[in-house]
């Protein structure tokens, strides 16, 4: 994630901030233009403080002005009274239970930074009208708090069906999530993880079916027409073959294709945007050890545009070394709990070269 700037009084601000802690200016992210801009009223719109004249301005999304949990900005051009990622939300909680609201508000939190990354990538972000319709969408759901829970009732499963994501709003309660990730017995498990996971099987759907690309994902990840509800009864009772981490980034991945592609698209959205952070701050990391000198890296370009993803794993490697190590240094478990052996790297530059190959044909002209 980037860090950005008042351009009206040079405070270092953050891709949540809503206004300025030093010179109070309400702030709106400007998806047009990708940049977190210090704003002005201008009639009944905004504009940047640094905008010239006659540029167009600005409406706040709705969930920016009625429920203060968007800083997003509409151009003044477009109908939608939604900015760009909360239209892609069909349904949310009901806001009359206590706490909803603050659990919706994680969600579309963690939301945006995933569309932030999607449109970094240059990623389709159509929004599905209908539920026949192509596109993408988010439906936030509750269990039904009336009944007490039983195996055999239905739960509110987080998954993905046709371009719809649908989140269990309990991810979104730390201690909930946690109970979960202990349950399931994973080192891991983020609400931002679950977001990225799903976008996964939706740019599966966009961007390798029916694809050049369905035949070399078949050589690498395999054949994803096995029968996928068999596949993850057998991974939950047996679990994940013992040699796992020989070819998958987790032992999730191990138990089809479709989920190994997910769990790897995920990785990879982990890696661009760590890094972007990374070198965001300025991160630089040089161990006092010469034998560690090929744990050293400064980030040097923009993770997100590299044409090759060598440069990426080269460095993400030393990043997750000295993250790990200084969240150990503070009693914690390691940030990235993974270890990426040569076959799961070859599965991330296939992601990698799968967005870059739909971002040049975006590129070129009809």
């Amino acid at each position: 994630m980037k860090l950005f700037t008042c351009e009206h009084c040079g405070q270092t601000l953050y891709f949540d901030n809503f206004s300025c802690i030093r010179c109070q200016h309400e702030l709106g992210f400007l998806p047009d233009k990708m940049v977190l801009a210090a704003l002005q009223a201008q009639g009944e719109h905004w504009v940047a403080v640094d905008a010239k004249p006659g540029e167009p301005g600005y409406r706040k999304c709705a969930n920016y002005s009625e429920h203060n949990l968007c800083n997003w900005m509409i151009a003044d051009s477009d109908p939608c009274k939604y900015c760009v990622a909360c239209r892609l939300t069909q349904t949310i909680p009901d806001l009359s239970i206590e706490g909803n609201k603050t659990l919706w508000h994680r969600l579309e939190a963690e939301k945006r930074r995933l569309v932030f990354s999607l449109m970094r990538l240059d990623l389709p972000l159509d929004p599905k009208p209908e539920p026949d319709a192509d596109g993408l969408a988010f439906a936030f759901l509750s269990d039904d708090p009336s009944k007490a829970f039983h195996e055999d009732d239905e739960r509110v499963l987080t998954g993905h069906a046709a371009g719809l994501i649908t989140l269990n709003i309990a991810e979104a309660d730390n201690a909930i999530r946690e109970d979960m990730r202990q349950q399931m017995a994973e080192p891991y498990r983020t609400l931002l993880g679950h977001f990225r996971h799903e976008s996964g099987h939706y740019y599966w759907d966009r961007l390798v079916q029916n694809s050049e690309w369905l035949v070399p994902f078949r050589t690498l990840f395999g054949d994803e027409t096995r029968n996928y509800q068999q596949s993850l009864q057998s991974h939950y009772k047996t679990g994940a073959p013992a040699d796992w981490q020989n070819s998958f980034v987790s032992t999730y991945a191990s138990s089809h294709p479709w989920e190994d592609w997910a769990e790897t698209w995920a990785h990879y959205l982990h890696i661009a945007d760590t890094l972007e952070t990374a070198r965001a701050f300025g991160l630089r990391v040089k161990p006092r050890v010469e034998e560690a000198e090929e744990l050293s890296t400064g980030v040097p370009f923009d993770p997100y545009r590299s044409r090759n993803f060598e440069p990426l794993i080269e460095q993400w490697l030393p990043v997750t070394y000295a993250l790990n190590n200084l969240n150990q240094s503070m009693g914690h478990p390691d940030l990235y709990p993974f270890i990426l052996a040569p076959l799961a790297i070859e599965k991330l530059s296939f992601v990698h070269r799968i967005i870059l190959d739909h971002r040049e044909h975006k590129a070129q002209p009809e």
